[in-house]
C-alpha cells in the first residue's frame, strides 16, 4: 500500500471518529443568521471554487450587502428568500473542521414560522441566537430563547452581531449581556456564552478580531469546536424502542432499533414492555461486528436468550429502571397545523415506534411566546404553544422530556388529513388531583348505579390482565394458603395486580362476629364473594383460599362473582395428609370436642365436581406453575 493511500486512509479514519455537533441559528429578521453561517463556511475554507464563483456572481446580481459578498445567499436558496433578504424555511448545511463535524440548521426569525424553528431545533444540541447590537434584547430574542429552552437545548451561544455598526463598543455589548442574563434566569438553560462579532466583516467568527481588544474569550468557531455536549445524552436509563423484528432464518430472531438512551451490554438482564417478560441479551449486532455494548445514538440489532414475544412498538429496558407507563400525561404542545385544534378530535399519537389514538382532555393554558404570559383558551391555532392534558388509548412508555428527549417527545397526527398537526414535550409529572372531570348524562347514570366510569377493557389495557377470581377449595391443611400466597408472589413479580383473601385475615375483621356454624359459614363466604366481585370490577385478579365445604355454597359464590370470572382450584388432599399438615392442631381439637363444625371431622366436605384445576399433594412444587399456565391459556395473564 502506497504512502498516499495510507495517508488518505488515516485521514478518513480520523474523520470518522470526529463527533458531530448539530446546532441551529435563530434571531430576528435581518439579524444576520444566514450571513453568519456563510462567513463560517467561507473563513473556515469549506467552500469549493465553483461555490465561491457562484456566490460572487449572485452577490452582485441579487445580494443585500452592497459591495461586500452577501454570504447569506449560501443559505437562502428559495426565490422568495433572496428577493426579500430573509429566511423562510429551515436550511441545513454540513461542514467539518479538523476537530468536529457540524450540521447547521438556519431557522427563520418570523413569528409565523415558529413551527419551522421548532423543526430545526428538535435535533439540535446547541443554539446560536443572534442579536443586532443596534437593537439589543428584543421581543424576538426572548421568543427564540424560550423556544430553545422549551425544546431542551442546554447550550446557547449569544452572538451579538453587527458590532461594526456600534463602533465595537464594549459598553453596548456589556449592556446586552446583562439584559439577556436577567431574562434567561427565568428559564432552564444551564450554559449560556456570549460573543461580540460582525458576521459581515468576520470579526470573532473564525478568528479573534483586533477591533475588540477588550474581548478575551474564544472565537465563535473555536467554541463550537470545543463545546462539551456528550454529557447531554442520557446514558443512565436504557430505552430501546423496538422498530423492527428481523427473522431472516428460522433460527435467528433479532430486534432492530436505535438506542434512545442508556447503555445496553451483552449479558444484561432486560425486560420487555408492556408484557414485562424478562430475558438476557444474547448478542448485539452491528454492520461492523458484534460489540459488547451499544449506546445512543447507535442503531443496532439485539438478540435475546429466551424466545419471548417482542414486536414493533415494544420497549426493551432494564428491569429495575422502568419508564413511566401511563395513558394520561401533561405536555407542552406546539400546534403546527394550518387548521386550529379541535379538542374533540381523536388524534393519532406517534411516540418513538409506538402509535395509538389519543385525545386532548384539557388545555391548561396558552403561552404567549413573546411575553411568556399565560392565558386560558379553548383551542390552539398555528404556531401557538400550550400546556395540555392528553389521554392515550393505551399506556405509553415515557420519561419527562427534561430527562430524556427521545422518550419525552411525540407528535400528533390528524386522522383525516394525516398531517403532523402538533409536536409535544412530556412534562415531569401529572397531578392527579387536577385531572379534568367531564361528566356526561351517561356518566351520571353509571355513577348512580355504582358501575363506575372505567370500562373493563380499560383496566385490561392498563394492567395487562383480565379480571378473575381463583377460588381455592380443599380441606384444612391441604395447602390452600401456601399455593395462594406463592401464586400472588409469582403474579406480582410478573407485573400483575393480584390480591389474596384467606379465612384467617377475613375472620379477624370483616367476619369477626361469625362462628363456624353452617349458617354463619355461608354468610362469611357470601361476604367474601362480594369482595371478590368488587375487586374483579376494578380489574384485579383475586385469589380466595377457603374450605367452602359444600357444592351448594360454592355455586352461590360462583353466581355472586359471575360465571365468566370464577375459576375453581381444588386441593385434592386426603384427611391423613391434612392431619400431618395441620399447623393449628384443629383436627385434634375437633376430635377432643373442643371445637365444632370442622369439615372432614364432624361436618361433611363435598369435593367439587367441575374444578378448573385439581392439584394433589404430590404436585405441591409445580402447583403455581400449573395455575399460571392455566391463566395464560385462558388469556387472563398475560393478555
Amino acid at each position: 500500500m502506497s504512502r498516499s493511500t495510507l495517508d488518505i486512509k488515516t485521514f478518513l479514519d480520523q474523520d470518522q471518529k470526529k463527533d458531530l455537533l448539530r446546532f441551529l441559528t435563530a434571531g430576528s429578521v435581518d439579524d444576520g443568521k444566514s450571513t453568519l453561517i456563510g462567513r463560517l463556511l467561507f473563513d473556515s475554507k469549506k467552500l469549493y471554487e465553483d461555490q465561491l464563483a457562484a456566490l460572487e456572481r449572485d452577490s452582485k446580481r441579487e445580494g443585500h450587502a452592497g459591495e461586500e459578498i452577501d454570504y447569506a445567499l449560501l443559505l437562502d436558496g428559495l426565490k422568495a428568500e433572496r428577493e426579500q433578504g430573509i429566511t423562510i424555511d429551515v436550511a441545513y448545511r454540513y461542514f467539518s473542521t479538523s476537530k468536529r463535524k457540524f450540521i447547521i440548521a438556519d431557522t427563520p426569525g418570523h413569528e409565523q414560522y415558529t413551527r419551522n424553528m421548532v423543526t430545526g431545533a428538535s435535533t439540535a444540541n446547541l443554539a446560536v441566537i443572534l442579536i443586532d447590537a443596534q437593537l439589543g434584547v428584543i421581543t424576538q430574542t426572548r421568543r427564540h430563547t424560550y423556544l430553545v429552552s422549551l425544546l431542551g437545548i442546554k447550550h446557547i451561544a449569544l452572538a451579538v452581531n453587527k458590532m461594526d455598526l456600534v463602533d465595537y463598543s464594549q459598553e453596548v455589548y456589556d449592556k446586552i449581556c446583562s439584559d439577556y442574563k436577567a431574562f434567561t434566569a427565568q428559564l432552564d438553560v444551564p450554559d449560556v456564552r456570549f460573543f461580540p462579532l460582525s458576521a459581515l466583516k468576520g470579526d470573532n467568527v473564525v478568528d479573534l478580531s483586533d477591533n475588540m481588544p477588550w474581548y478575551h474569550g474564544k472565537s465563535l468557531l473555536e467554541y463550537l469546536e470545543t463545546a462539551y455536549i456528550s454529557s447531554d445524552r442520557n446514558f443512565n436509563d436504557l430505552r430501546y424502542p423496538v422498530q423492527y423484528v428481523i427473522r431472516p432464518t428460522h433460527d435467528f430472531r433479532g430486534f432492530a432499533a436505535k438506542v434512545a438512551s442508556g447503555v445496553i451490554h451483552k449479558g444484561d438482564e432486560v425486560m420487555v414492555l408492556p408484557s414485562r417478560k424478562t430475558s438476557r441479551v444474547k448478542s448485539i449486532i452491528t454492520y461492523d461486528g458484534k460489540p459488547d455494548f451499544a449506546f445512543p445514538p447507535q442503531s443496532v440489532t439485539v438478540t435475546l436468550e429466551d424466545e419471548i414475544d417482542v414486536s414493533r412498538g415494544d420497549m426493551i429496558v432494564h428491569p429495575h429502571n422502568l419508564p413511566k407507563m401511563e395513558r394520561r400525561f401533561e405536555a407542552m404542545l406546539v400546534w403546527m397545523d394550518e387548521e386550529p385544534m379541535d379538542p374533540n378530535t381523536q388524534f393519532f399519537i406517534k411516540h418513538n415506534t409506538n402509535s395509538t389514538k389519543a385525545r386532548i382532555d384539557a388545555i391548561r393554558y396558552r403561552v404567549d411566546v413573546n411575553t411568556l404570559e399565560k392565558s386560558e383558551v379553548l383551542s390552539l391555532a398555528l404556531n401557538e404553544i400550550g400546556r395540555v392534558l392528553i389521554t392515550a388509548n393505551k399506556p405509553m412508555f415515557f420519561d419527562p422530556y427534561t430527562k430524556n428527549r427521545s422518550t419525552g417527545s411525540f407528535i400528533l397526527i390528524d386522522p383525516m388529513t394525516h398531517n403532523t398537526c402538533a409536536v409535544g414535550m412530556i412534562l415531569d409529572k401529572v397531578s392527579s388531583d387536577t385531572l379534568p372531570m367531564k361528566i356526561t348524562d351517561i356518566d351520571k347514570e353509571l355513577i348512580v348505579k355504582g358501575v363506575g366510569l372505567i370500562q373493563p377493557q380499560d383496566y385490561q389495557k392498563k394492567y395487562g390482565q383480565k379480571a378473575a377470581t381463583l377460588w381455592i377449595t380443599g380441606l384444612h391443611g391441604s395447602g390452600k394458603n401456601e399455593v395462594a400466597y406463592l401464586l400472588q408472589k409469582s403474579l406480582f413479580d410478573a407485573g400483575a395486580q393480584a390480591v389474596v383473601l384467606d379465612g384467617k385475615s377475613i375472620r379477624s375483621g370483616l367476619s369477626r362476629e361469625l362462628d363456624y356454624s353452617p349458617a354463619d359459614r355461608a354468610e362469611h363466604l357470601r361476604r367474601i364473594a362480594y369482595i371478590a366481585k368488587l375487586l374483579n370490577q376494578q380489574g384485579i385478579i383475586t385469589i380466595c383460599s377457603f374450605i367452602s365445604p359444600t357444592e351448594a355454597i360454592r355455586l352461590q359464590v360462583k353466581e355472586i362473582i359471575g360465571k365468566e370470572n370464577f375459576h375453581m382450584v381444588y386441593m385434592d388432599a386426603d384427611i391423613e395428609y391434612c392431619r400431618s399438615n395441620d399447623q393449628y392442631d384443629l383436627y385434634q381439637l375437633a376430635e377432643e370436642g373442643k371445637i365444632k363444625y370442622l369439615p372432614g371431622v364432624d361436618t361433611e366436605y363435598q369435593p367439587p365436581k367441575n374444578a378448573s384445576i385439581t392439584l394433589s399433594p404430590e404436585e405441591k412444587d409445580t402447583a403455581v406453575e400449573k395455575i399460571l399456565e392455566y391463566l395464560s391459556e385462558k388469556k387472563i395473564f398475560p393478555l
